[in-house]
């Protein structure tokens, strides 16, 4: 990982040994369940997911498509690399995976958490003309035009649109909702697709309108 010295990778080098370093924050990425390949020739689907959580034996992910318990998670977090590993719980929009390393894995991965919890990363100024936030909860709900109902992940959500990941993969156009927010699918993301507002929002207002419409 760029910006990690050398020597604070290689447990060969240092006697200090990175096992019981934890990290608790927010961290985007996205994830695969392998098992679950349509078909041979069909590529495995990929999700948004965030990091809730890691040590360098276990991680907490939240995403659109909560695995089964013992069944293989294959993830990526820019910060972390690719991880590996099986679920061995799952939560209500998420899973605990316990993480599939080697001793050697497993230190160079306690020396990232180590680095990751010291420093901030500089935050690039987003210059696009309506900012993009990250909800502080990424769960909401897709409500398409035939009154179903899908949870999804919100990836980000801005005045003008959203972008979300999902169990589906809906036709360029397409109307729905994403929480109480109305619009049409205008691109397809690497994990997901995003939305364009038939309005401009408020930006106070973003957060809420998230929150899946009162029966």
């Amino acid at each position: 990982m760029a910006g990690i010295a050398d020597a604070d990778l290689s447990a060969s080098q240092s006697p200090y040994r990175w096992h019981d370093v934890r990290f608790i924050g927010a961290i985007a990425g996205c994830y695969a369940l392998p098992e679950r390949r349509p078909s041979p020739e069909e590529k495995i689907p990929v999700y948004a997911g965030r990091l809730c959580s890691i040590s360098t034996r276990m991680m907490v992910v939240v995403g659109p498509v909560v695995g089964n318990e013992d069944e293989t998670i294959l993830a990526h977090f820019d910060e972390f690399g690719i991880l590996r590993g099986r679920i061995v719980r799952r939560l209500p929009s998420g899973f605990v995976v316990s993480l599939a390393l080697t001793e050697a894995d497993r230190n160079k991965l306690g020396a990232r958490i180590a680095w990751q919890k010291k420093h901030v990363h500089a935050q690039v100024p987003d210059k696009r003309q309506h900012r993009r936030i990250i909800p502080r909860d990424p769960r909401s709900t897709i409500t398409l035009a035939d009154g179903a109902r899908i949870p999804c992940f919100v990836i980000d959500i801005s005045r003008s649109g959203v972008a979300v990941s999902a169990p589906i993969w809906p036709d360029i156009g397409t109307p729905m909702a994403v929480g109480r927010a109305v619009g049409r699918v205008i691109r397809y993301l690497d994990v997901g697709f995003a939305l364009q507002f038939v309005h401009i929002q408020p930006l106070d207002d973003l957060e809420r309108l998230l929150l899946p419409p009162v029966e």
